[in-house]
């Protein structure tokens, strides 16, 4: 008996002190994994804003859209606010295609204060390889077609893919992916047309902690 209690105290202490560790370590390097991510993030935004000039990081001022809302998707949707001596330059908003070919499309569009678009970037998707996967930056120069362009160039009713008698390519051999992101960024653009001094105006979003 004597044994099995040694035996089960022994373990007891390697446990805590274990635990310990653990703790020490994750406390030591918090701040390190936080900073990581927030560069990652600053990182991964930077593409969509088309190398505009902003003062600070792209992630210091962050909106939180609650749903529902009259943006593409069904879920809450994150707007990214960028500044210049105080003066609105940019907004980034994380938005939600549903009607891609094999489910929904997560999608960060850039927008400028005048309603240009900097930049679309594909975030998420799970089109298919080789088709409509060339959505993606990486794979084909697709995405890049909506740099510069806005709700009056081209107009409202030729943003189409050309296939249905607007101005923007399609992909060979996919149709509904593409279609489905070039829908949402028009919708997005209308959204912000209609509420740009709202989303600019609105307090910024505290993250979790």
């Amino acid at each position: 008996m004597n044994t099995v209690i040694k035996s089960g105290v022994t373990l007891a202490i390697i446990g805590a002190i274990c635990a310990a560790l653990v703790a020490s370590t994750f406390m030591l390097t918090r701040e390190r994994i936080a900073a990581n991510e927030q560069a990652w993030l600053e990182r991964s935004l930077e593409p969509a804003l088309g190398g505009l000039s902003y003062d600070g990081g792209a992630t210091e001022s962050m909106l939180i859209i609650p749903a529902p809302h009259e943006l593409p998707g069904s879920d809450d949707v994150v707007v990214y606010r960028v500044y210049s001596n105080g003066q609105p330059v940019a907004a980034l908003f994380a938005v939600t295609a549903r009607d891609g070919y094999a489910g929904p499309i997560r999608i960060l569009l850039g927008i400028q204060y005048n309603g240009t678009v900097t930049g679309v970037r594909i975030l998420e998707h799970r089109e298919t390889p080789g088709l409509g996967d060339r959505i993606v930056s990486t794979r084909s120069d697709w995405v890049f077609q909506f740099d510069g362009k806005s709700l009056g160039n081209p107009e409202l009713k030729s943003w189409e893919l050309k296939r249905d008698g607007g101005q923007f390519d399609q992909l060979s051999g996919a149709s509904v992916t593409p279609r489905a992101v070039l829908k949402a960024v028009k919708e997005t653009l209308l959204y912000f047309g209609e509420r740009r001094d709202e989303v600019f105006a609105a307090p910024a979003t505290e993250e979790d902690e």
